[in-house]
């Protein structure tokens, strides 16, 4: 089998492992950056979902969120030089009762993401259609992850990795403590609808029509719905099926793709046969990948509480600050609202270090939504931009271990926390806010 040696192996290249793979490379480690699509990106270009959620506190409209996530805003054109409100994007792509903003164009993303790699090639590389598949562990650290793609089955070995898989595979199969909600959040297939010409009734329709389709049996579960007008005025992208699934189970995974695909189906043909506004419509695509919001996350050094997001506990050693609400949703159909309970909506608060380090393995960090969380926190820290957050600090760790030669695990969350502030990001202070 062949072997690939780097310093830092950033497994999955979404939200967060883009970050990582960024922020790594950036502050000096041969990065190599592997993904299972043929582009970075995650949610964003995967599913489709345009949304850099978490980005903005949302009562004061302050970014908690700076560093590589408000540098992708910027290069798109949705922030300004020194962005730091919400008054700072571009008003068209600002939906303020979220408090959240989208990008434009899914494809200009990878666009980007794909320029941002080449522009640090000198340690930075990457590896598309590769699927980590097994690891081997020895004296409590990753030795390899085993990967397959055209090249067969190679072995690559790091000094540090990050699992940014966004299902904790690395730690899972490393043998490192996992936790999974009971019951798993469901998946969502996104879709988009072209030459939609929207008329008064037809969203309260569309919902209607719905609503018929799922007493008539045709809809099995759907929520919202989600009909919104983000990348054109006649062009309805959508989020409304839901399909309850665990997506770390094959054969489950695989049987929830299928379902969602043929629900999207459904809800454009009832739609385009009974809703105004539809008449002349046509099924652009549905994302690639069906959208996962849970599956499993680690049991790290600390767990992020829901008491953690109620009294805003600070720590020394935080490294990101999540702010969005909580937002959980229930395996079956729901109406207006998405989520279940009462939406809580935090202050901004502290996310430490020690969730993103696992028991068990030392060279290992897990970023994204499968980092240390408890069910309802993790509804909030889950989303796109504090993903990149917490990516972007676990890039920085890895550089930091490297350089003082020993790993991510044993290091002091205080000295990356004091490394993300050189580089205009970590975690929200009413100084940097200024």
């Amino acid at each position: 089998m062949k072997t690939i040696q780097t310093e830092t192996l950033v497994c999955g290249g979404g939200c967060a492992g883009i970050a990582a793979a960024l922020a790594s490379a950036r502050s000096g480690a041969q990065t190599l950056l592997i993904e299972r699509a043929g582009f970075s990106g995650g949610i964003i270009t995967t599913v489709g979902l345009p949304y850099f959620d978490g980005l903005i506190d949302k009562p004061s409209g302050r970014f908690v969120v700076k560093g590589i996530a408000l540098e992708l805003l910027q290069r798109l054109g949705v922030a300004r030089d020194k962005a730091n409100h919400i008054d700072d994007l571009r008003p068209d792509l600002i939906t303020r009762y979220w408090g959240s903003v989208w990008i434009p164009n899914v494809e200009e993303f990878k666009i980007l993401t794909d320029q941002l790699i080449l522009d640090h090639r000198d340690r930075l590389s990457v590896l598309y259609h590769t699927v980590a598949c097994d690891v081997e562990v020895r004296s409590q650290r990753v030795n390899a992850v085993i990967v397959a793609n055209k090249d067969g089955l190679t072995r690559i070995e790091a000094r540090q990795v990050i699992d940014c898989t966004g299902d904790g595979d690395i730690a899972n199969w490393a043998g490192c403590p996992t936790i999974s909600s009971t019951p798993l959040m469901p998946l969502t297939m996104h879709f988009r609808i072209g030459n939609v010409v929207p008329v008064e009734q037809t969203k309260p329709l569309a919902k209607q029509v719905l609503i018929d389709a799922h007493r008539e049996g045709k809809l099995p579960q759907f929520y919202g719905p989600g009909l919104i007008f983000a990348f054109a005025k006649d062009e309805g992208y959508v989020h409304a099926t839901r399909v309850p699934a665990n997506a770390t189970d094959a054969a489950d995974f695989t049987r929830a793709e299928i379902q969602g695909r043929r629900d999207a189906w459904t809800i454009f043909n009832e739609w385009k046969s009974k809703v105004p506004g539809f008449e002349n419509s046509y099924y652009i695509m549905s994302g690639p990948f069906i959208g996962v919001r849970d599956t499993r996350r680690i049991i790290g050094q600390h767990v992020l509480s829901l008491e953690d997001l109620q009294k805003t506990n600070r720590y020394d050693d935080a490294i990101a600050t999540g702010c969005w609400f909580l937002d959980i949703h229930p395996p079956e159909t729901s109406l207006d609202k998405p989520f279940t309970g009462s939406g809580f909506q935090p202050a901004p608060y502290d996310i430490s270090y020690r969730t993103l380090i696992p028991q068990k393995i030392s060279n290992l960090l897990v970023a994204g939504r499968c980092h240390s969380a408890s069910t309802e926190a993790s509804a909030s820290s889950r989303v796109t931009a504090t993903a990149m957050a917490l990516g972007e600090a676990a890039g920085q760790a890895a550089s930091l271990a490297i350089r003082a030669q020993t790993d991510v695990g044993l290091i002091s969350g205080v000295k990356v926390r004091e490394q993300l502030t050189t580089h205009n990001s970590g975690p929200f202070t009413e100084a940097t806010s200024k």
